[in-house]
């Protein structure tokens, strides 16, 4: 597949290829990203809403459609299948700028002590909205999950009648674990929560993360009647959802300290009894510590260890470059997109977007990597913030093209060389 032409030449590459690349309408900041039926779906963490990019023609992507928020709302996460688009609704915390102009503000205290007891009037919306997609580029909303509170942050759906969700609820100290019954798209509604001790502050719990951490789910991957939660500070858990009304505690494994948490996305790969892990890199210069992404044994699911972490990349002095070096986020072997159980891809940060054989999962190999060229502008309006790549998410389609997004330097089309 022939590149198109003038794209930004990126600034390290083993193994992939840049073929493609969209500014998104001149909104390039991205954060989650769904590619379904030819379009790529993706939401804003800055210019609020959630673009749609023609990609059936990978090497040069088509017209964006622009979806906008609802004031003071963001939409930064959403997921799609079949005809359904999910995108979750909540306050916009990153316009509140004062709040947040150090970004370590966000990641070490609970949003219920920085935003949530502060506002006595909501001008918000919050929860989740549906959309029927059957005109892949004419999202039409059809359904509407109001919550009181925040809102969600991120969501798992994949179809059948359950979807997953953090949110953060009036009486919460941060988000927790929902199911949500997707009967009627229509009407959605939550049918079960579950939360660490401590963070149901509304029932008279006493907060139990230590002082500069946050417990707060970031989101779940389910497989079977498991549900796979990472919880930044607070670890990991698993969850038995079979009966999604009440689910309940397996096991829980938090390693910070002595690691730095962060802890975001994990990956079950249920052929093989084992769980990828990634800690998430959330301060400059690594500042909270070197980020890992970690491969767990799950045989037993109540006692669950880990036995390797991915290698780090070497190719640049990566921490010394400004903004975040580390782990992100994981493509999530979604039915419909490329799924594999040995090759893991993942973001980076500002060392761009990786390929890790764990054919041997005690020896994970890194087989590629792309480092996308810097943002052409800045459209993250937080103060001090470096003109650098931020790898935020990655999606694999089912032909094995990589598409990313990035704060601020648009959406990327990657082929990798196998």
């Amino acid at each position: 597949m022939l590149p198109s032409r003038d794209l930004p030449r990126p600034d390290h590459a083993h193994n992939m290829k840049l073929i493609g690349h969209s500014d998104i309408g001149g909104r390039g900041d991205g954060l989650q990203l769904m590619v379904h039926r030819g379009f790529a779906y993706i939401g804003h963490p800055w210019s609020q809403g959630f673009s749609i990019v023609d990609v059936r023609d990978p090497v040069r992507p088509g017209e964006v459609t622009y979806i906008p928020a609802p004031p003071n709302t963001w939409n930064i996460h959403l997921q799609t299948h079949d005809d359904l688009l999910l995108v979750i609704d909540a306050l916009d915390l990153f316009a509140d700028v004062e709040t947040f102009r150090d970004e370590k503000t966000y990641y070490t205290r609970s949003i219920g002590e920085t935003v949530a007891a502060r506002k006595t009037k909501r001008a918000w919306r919050a929860g989740m909205t549906v959309y029927d997609i059957s005109r892949p580029d004419r999202p039409r909303r059809i359904g509407q999950l109001d919550v009181d509170g925040i809102g969600f942050h991120r969501l798992w759906y994949v179809g059948g009648r359950y979807a997953y969700a953090s949110a953060l609820l009036d009486g919460y100290t941060d988000y927790i674990f929902v199911t949500i019954d997707m009967a009627d798209p229509t009407r959605p509604d939550i049918v079960g929560r579950w939360w660490l001790p401590g963070m149901n502050a509304g029932a008279g719990e006493t907060p139990t993360a230590p002082e500069g951490k946050r417990y707060a789910l970031h989101h779940s991957l389910v497989a079977g009647n498991t549900a796979y939660a990472c919880w930044r500070d607070g670890g990991l858990t698993l969850l038995d959802i079979s009966d999604h009304a009440a689910p309940k505690l397996i096991s829980h494994r938090n390693w910070s300290p002595p690691f730095g948490g962060g802890t975001h996305s994990a990956l079950p790969l249920p052929g093989r009894d084992l769980l990828v892990v990634a800690d998430e890199a959330v301060l400059d210069h690594e500042e909270d510590g070197r980020k890992n992404t970690w491969i767990f044994d799950i045989r037993e699911p109540s006692n669950p260890i880990s036995i390797s972490s991915f290698p780090v990349p070497e190719d640049a002095d990566y921490p010394r470059k400004g903004g975040h070096f580390g782990p992100h986020n994981l493509h999530e072997n979604r039915p419909g997109s490329f799924v594999s159980e040995t090759l893991i891809f993942a973001t980076w940060q500002n060392a761009g977007i990786r390929a890790f054989d764990i054919s041997d999962p005690y020896r994970p190999v890194e087989t590629g990597a792309l480092v996308p060229a810097g943002p052409a502008q800045m459209t993250d309006r937080r103060p001090g913030r470096p003109s650098v790549i931020q790898s935020a998410d990655v999606f694999v389609d089912a032909a094995g093209l990589i598409y990313a997004t990035d704060y601020n330097a648009g959406l990327e089309i990657i082929e990798y060389g196998g």
